[in-house]
């Protein structure tokens, strides 16, 4: 090991648990940045301590619908492309391809064709004969058609890990092996050591990244992690005549065969098969053996667990169909590998928040694993990564998402659908109710159809509006791919709410309560609109890091001299605010213990102003203004605001008394014909307005005035992030409107938009306009001139649509402030 020079600041003391393919990314990645103060202790003998590295097949696939995802997976590709061990390359591009041999696979096929347009991954939709070109073994008479990533491959993940090692040590870090970790220290809610066998390391900063162990360390540290292991099987077959006289490990893509659930790679003359179409086959993390323990029971490493001949059977059927070559040969070894699944198939990454400098690099596969560790350990150098995380933030798990018993029913679920054709919008099916509103048994018998999200039950539209839909006249046809999880009646709920009134749950929403002494002071610092205004106000207003990067979007109401209450997104806001707060400013997350109504609608004033005695008429209760009041026997806080561009107020109670308030919304509003109206309306409306959704329109990727929020920034002022938007360019990108200009035509998000025939962008939301008459779709284009015409790829074909003016409804705002 070399030692880094005396005069090289050395940065934090940082000890990395695991010396995986994580852990060694992670040590490559912080020393390259300055940190080489940096040990990474394993239970294992290196280089192959017996984790999931060690038995990885390292299969390679970019193309995810995740953006961040697939940023991860190409950096992983680059970055093992460059690495070498004895001449040996730690990445074997020989490509990917996926059979469709069903009309809906090949759908997906498709589908899966423009997220790779959309983030920048080279592939082609390819034929039957051709697949027949690429794989000869296969059945060609099966397939009906492929998908061909000609840069994805293998990864060698044992020696890139050896190769990021002996990188890291040669600035300083160290790695040692046979260490078993037995405890975490810490000292007023800091990390401040890891203890094991052989002798205690002191750490300003530590880091998981001990894979399917990770709630075992997280246990120690006082954390719950939420991962849970689960077992694949994966088998070798004897030798094929076929592939004789092979003298590379791989020169064919690596196959899969997602209709049954089954992936296969070379081993030279020999096939590797992996199998997803077994049953869920959990594993305790805590009663995962040692690598000592595990060898000592005839077991090769800890990971690997014995081949369930059971399970299998039904799979070699499957491989015989598509692969003839099988049908004259056996298996002759496989095994049942162990690793990482999380209740939503996303990696957790992230700093804690109940012990800094405690941080999770966990669930993270081969795939990803170079990508990961530079994400963190930017964010740990640099206080941010330089892509958008939000997905994998280990705060975006609720409570209710926490328990041991959602995290492997879950964590088994992912696993069962992993090649499955998923809906954006399909929810898990268990364990469900989870999370439900005060207004839940009314909405139950108005015919609700539910969609889950953050646990929550999210009405998206009610059987009992079904009467309505007759009076709008023919929609448009639509295919059965955006027809799944959408009814016209959500037509017709955005026709009463743009008519009549109607009344919207928005419980699930966040709410933070901001109290204290200093609490003006700091959210008036913390966000980038003006808050010093008197009590009764409402500013919309974003919170940025240190880069101008958006990291939320927040309404902030000014209740009290030092109270406030925040519309915030996700955790992820309440960590950001509780890091920065001061002493003497309190904060917390009130989502729980209360509940919002949104009434809107032209005759939302009429429903209102009749349950009390306070005036709600547009002189007394402006746009964007709060008042505490009471509505019949319910106190609530009223705001004035509209997500819809539509009159009217959210209402905010506590929970207990949430039925209460419903009820007596709902009574009132009968003669002026309120209905309850769903998710599904509420997007088309606000996509017409042209108000963003955090964490689908913008993200920390973005600045605040190419995402068109620049109107909530205040230069004049000192926030987090003025500095870095002081500097920025001009736009170079915008986030832009666009209408489809066939009527019929619908898309649903992520895909890719062509300009002069190229793709230059993608989707982020889009719904049918139902007032306009157009599908509304914002995406993330090079600034182009209102009337420029462009196209959207909508499973391989070129739908046009055109850049137009916003906001598409209402521009004068004469419907809201009325």
């Amino acid at each position: 090991m070399s030692s880094t020079p005396a005069t090289r600041p050395r940065g934090p003391q940082v000890v990395v648990i695991g010396a995986g393919i994580v852990g060694c990314s992670l040590a490559d990645e912080l020393t390259a940045r300055g940190w080489t103060d940096v040990t990474v202790l394993e239970q294992g003998p290196l280089p192959a301590p017996g984790g999931s590295t060690s038995h990885a097949p390292g299969l390679v696939f970019r193309t995810s619908p995740s953006k961040t995802l697939t940023a991860f997976a190409q950096y992983t590709v680059e970055k093992f492309n460059s690495l070498q061990v004895d001449g040996v390359s730690c990445f074997n591009p020989v490509g990917g391809l996926e059979l469709a041999t069903t009309p809906e696979r090949l759908a997906d096929l498709h589908r899966k064709a423009g997220y790779a347009a959309s983030w920048g991954v080279r592939s082609e939709l390819v034929s039957a004969a051709r697949c027949k070109e690429l794989w000869p073994l296969i059945d060609e008479s099966a397939v009906l058609g492929g998908f061909h990533t000609p840069d994805d491959g293998l990864a060698r993940a044992l020696l890139a890990a050896r190769a990021q090692m002996t990188r890291a040590e040669s600035r300083g870090a160290r790695f040692l092996d046979r260490h078993t970790v037995t405890g975490i220290e810490q000292q007023d809610g800091r990390v401040t050591a890891v203890v094991t066998d052989r002798g205690t390391f002191p750490a300003d900063h530590v880091v998981s990244a001990a894979g399917f162990w990770g709630p075992v360390i997280g246990r120690m540290a006082g954390i719950d992690v939420p991962l849970q292991p689960l077992a694949h099987q994966y088998a070798k077959t004897k030798p094929l005549p076929e592939l004789a006289g092979a003298t590379a490990e791989a020169e064919k893509p690596i196959l899969r065969f997602q209709d049954r659930d089954l992936y296969f790679r070379e081993h030279n003359d020999r096939i590797g098969i992996g199998s997803y179409a077994h049953q869920p086959l959990p594993v305790d993390p805590f009663a995962i053996l040692g690598y000592d323990e595990a060898r000592a029971n005839d077991m090769e490493m800890p990971s690997s667990f014995p081949f369930t001949e059971e399970d299998w059977a039904p799979s070699w059927q499957d491989c015989r169909v598509l692969l003839p070559a099988l049908r004259d040969t056996e298996i002759e070894e496989g095994f049942n590998g162990v690793f990482s699944f999380t209740p939503d198939g996303m990696p957790v990454l992230g700093e804690s928040r109940a012990l800094r400098g405690f941080w999770l690099a966990e669930a993270v596969w081969v795939t990803h694993s170079a990508g990961v560790a530079k994400a963190v350990a930017e964010w740990m150098v640099d206080g941010r990564a330089s892509i958008d995380l939000h997905e994998c933030d280990l705060t975006r798990f609720e409570d209710a998402q926490r328990s041991p018993s959602y995290i492997r029913e879950r964590g088994s679920q992912q696993f069962v659908e992993v090649y499955d054709v998923l809906h954006p919008l399909q929810p898990m099916e268990q364990p469900r109710p989870l999370r439900v509103s005060p207004f839940y048994a009314r909405q139950q018998q108005l015919g609700a159809f539910f969609l889950e999200g953050g646990g929550w039950e999210r009405p998206h539209w009610y059987e009992a509006n079904a009467p309505l839909v007759d009076a709008l006249g023919p929609l448009p046809e639509r295919d059965a791919w955006s027809a799944r999880y959408w009814s016209p009646i959500a037509a017709a709920e955005a026709r009463a709410t743009r008519e009549k009134v109607a009344l919207y749950d928005m419980t699930p929403l966040r709410r933070l309560e901001v109290t204290g002494p200093g609490a003006l002071d700091f959210l008036h610092q913390m966000t980038t609109n003006n808050l010093r205004k008197k009590p009764g106000a409402v500013t919309y207003t974003l919170l940025l890091d240190e880069t101008g990067g958006i990291r939320s979007d927040l309404t902030v109401a000014r209740l009290g001299p030092d109270r406030f209450q925040i519309g915030a997104n996700s955790p992820a806001d309440l960590d950001w605010l509780t890091r920065h707060a001061p002493a003497d400013v309190q904060i917390r997350d009130i989502t729980s213990g209360t509940c919002c109504i949104g009434v809107w609608g032209p005759l939302a004033r009429d429903l209102v102003q009749p349950l009390t005695r306070d005036d709600f008429s547009h002189e007394a209760f402006g746009y964007f203004r709060a008042k505490q009041t009471y509505l019949g026997h319910v106190p609530v806080t009223a705001m004035r605001l509209s997500y819809v561009g539509e009159l009217g107020w959210e209402l905010y109670t506590s929970a207990d008394l949430g039925l209460r308030l419903w009820d007596t919304l709902w009574e009132a509003g009968q003669r002026h014909g309120v209905v309850a109206a769903g998710r599904s309306a509420f997007n088309s409306l606000r996509l017409e307005k042209g108000y963003r959704a955090w964490g689908t329109d913008m993200t920390d990727e973005h600045d605040p005035f190419e995402a068109g929020v620049g109107f909530a920034v205040r230069m004049d002022k000192e926030f987090v992030g003025r500095e870095a938007l002081d500097a920025a360019a001009g736009p170079a990108r915008r986030l832009t409107p666009l209408l489809l200009d066939d009527p019929a035509a619908v898309v649903l998000g992520k895909e890719p938009v062509y300009v002069d025939g190229g793709p230059a962008g993608y989707v982020t939301s889009a719904s049918y306009g139902y007032t306009l008459g157009r599908c509304v779709a914002y995406a993330w284009l090079p600034t182009l001139p209102t009337g420029t015409g462009v196209h959207i790829e909508y499973f391989g074909e070129k739908v046009p649509a055109t850049v137009a003016d916003e906001p598409l409804f209402d521009p004068k705002m004469t419907r809201i402030r009325r």
